[in-house]
C-alpha cells in the first residue's frame, strides 16, 4: 500500500511518461495482462490509456489491472491509468 507522499512522488515521475498500452473494444484479456506484467517488470511505472470505444470504465479497469498484475494503482486521470510495481531485485525507483 502506497502512502500519499509515495503516490505524489510516483505521479510526478509519471507526468512525463507516455501511455504505452491502450485498452480498446477488446477490453481486458489475458494477453494484455501478460504484456502489462512484462512492462511492469521492465519499467516499474507505466501508463495505460482507455480508448473511448472500450466497454471498460477507466476507474474499474485500473482496479482490475492492478489486481491482476499485483501492482499499485497510482492514479486514474481522465482515460489514463498509472500503475506501479517495484522490481523484486534492484528497484530503479526508490520511494520516499
Amino acid at each position: 500500500m502506497l502512502t500519499s507522499k509515495q503516490r505524489a512522488y510516483l505521479r510526478s515521475l509519471a507526468q512525463t511518461e507516455k501511455a504505452i498500452f491502450q485498452i480498446g473494444k477488446g477490453g481486458i484479456n489475458e494477453e494484455l495482462i501478460n504484456q502489462l506484467d512484462d512492462a511492469l517488470r521492465a519499467r516499474e511505472l507505466i501508463k495505460v490509456r482507455v480508448l473511448s470505444n472500450s466497454l471498460e470504465e477507466p476507474k474499474e479497469a485500473g482496479e482490475i489491472l492492478a489486481k491482476d498484475t499485483q501492482a499499485e494503482l497510482v492514479q486514474v486521470v481522465g482515460n489514463v491509468i498509472t500503475l506501479y510495481r517495484a522490481r523484486e531485485k534492484e528497484p530503479e525507483i526508490i520511494l520516499p
